[in-house]
């Protein structure tokens, strides 16, 4: 009789993934008092100290004070009298940066930036058969420690959304990892604002719906939280659930090119504000070719002297790409903002939706019609 092998192929489920978020804690104002010994222990922001200035970030000792990044440095030093400022060197940060990603390329290739000081890694295989991600995870911090002198936070767990959560649950310094059996009771206990894609805004509105945690975040259904939040409801629920499928991308295509430009004044006189367009676009234009990005989308983003923001955007059936199609479409974006009693602090321009993302987008559409 002929011997039949039966060969079970095992797929590994999502519930199997061993993802590692790794957040660099205070990155460039701990990169400023490790260079600084004289500064260790103190209040210290980085970014410029003049009138017109902002936090870029802040020690864990300036932020006892309240002080945080995107802060004007006129409130950050009426928080903290003594607060210290360091110009930002976007070099070194870049140099240390650098030198992080090489230890993570020891353990995985399969790594996905986020910033010069925060990256997830895929460790369900990596390059030292290590079994457990919490022992990866472990290393990497104590190899960035010794070779940088700086320290990091790091989540591990199933997903991208509860590696990124876990990561922040105990900085600095911290490591947590949420394990699939334990991952809906942590998620019933995260309150709302901790949720990715959570901001100020959300959150508010969030509790107005008597949505304060996971756990009554769960209990909402994706029709009501889609009609509440758009295609965000959809996320929240699946977070809610501890469902995030988005794989560890390594590398993240460029979906816009874009510059802006705070003011050491704010801007208020129509014809002024026109003239620092024109420079901005100039700007963008010289930004666009050196990238070689082609975009068909336009957006103007203005912030005002209150720090509130207005962005209006355009898009056009061709690659923008010349100051002669920018100026005229940010022009007519302009035209669009009530400018009345608004003295303007920021001006940006970007180009955005690349050509691939729409032949991708046109060729999905195409192939659905022909099913």
């Amino acid at each position: 009789m002929p011997i039949i092998s039966i060969i079970f192929v095992h797929r590994m489920t999502i519930e199997e993934r061993k993802i590692i978020h790794i957040d660099m804690d205070a990155f460039y104002a701990s990169v400023e008092q490790r260079d600084h010994p004289e500064w260790r222990g103190k209040p210290l922001a980085v970014g410029h100290e003049e009138e017109r200035g902002v936090v870029a970030t802040a020690s864990y000792e300036a932020r006892r004070y309240g002080i945080h990044s995107a802060m004007s440095s006129v409130k950050a030093k009426k928080l903290c009298s003594e607060l210290i400022f360091a110009p930002l060197r976007m070099a070194v940060y870049k140099s240390v940066s650098a030198q992080i990603h090489q230890i993570f390329h020891e353990y995985t290739d399969i790594i996905e930036p986020i910033s010069l000081d925060e990256a997830f890694l895929d460790v369900t295989e990596n390059k030292k058969g290590i079994d457990l991600a919490v022992d990866i995870a472990k290393e990497i911090k104590q190899r960035i420690k010794e070779e940088t002198g700086l320290t990091a936070s790091a989540g591990v767990s199933y997903n991208k959304f509860l590696a990124k959560v876990a990561s922040e649950h105990r900085k600095p310094d911290g490591l947590c990892t949420i394990h699939p059996q334990k991952a809906q009771e942590f998620i019933d206990k995260l309150p709302i604002e901790s949720f990715w894609g959570v901001g100020k805004v959300t959150a508010k509105k969030m509790h107005a719906l008597g949505i304060h945690n996971g756990a009554l975040l769960r209990m909402s259904t994706p029709d009501f939280l889609t009609l509440q939040f758009g295609k965000a409801g959809m996320l929240y629920y699946n977070f809610a659930h501890g469902i995030d499928p988005r794989s560890v991308e390594p590398e993240r295509e460029r979906k816009s090119v874009g510059c802006e430009t705070t003011f050491e004044h704010d801007l208020e006189i129509k014809s002024s504000i026109i003239i620092e367009l024109y420079h901005v676009a100039q700007e963008l234009i010289q930004r666009l070719e050196k990238s070689g990005f082609k975009g068909y989308t336009l957006t103007l983003k203005i912030k005002f002297n209150d720090f509130t923001q207005k962005t209006r955007s355009i898009s056009e059936d061709h690659p923008l790409t010349t100051l002669k199609e920018i100026l005229p479409l940010a022009k007519e974006l302009l035209k669009g903002v009530d400018l009345t009693n608004h003295p303007i602090r920021l001006l940006g321009l970007s180009v955005s939706n690349p050509w691939e993302e729409i032949a991708s987008r046109e060729y999905k559409q195409l192939s659905f019609k022909f099913k």
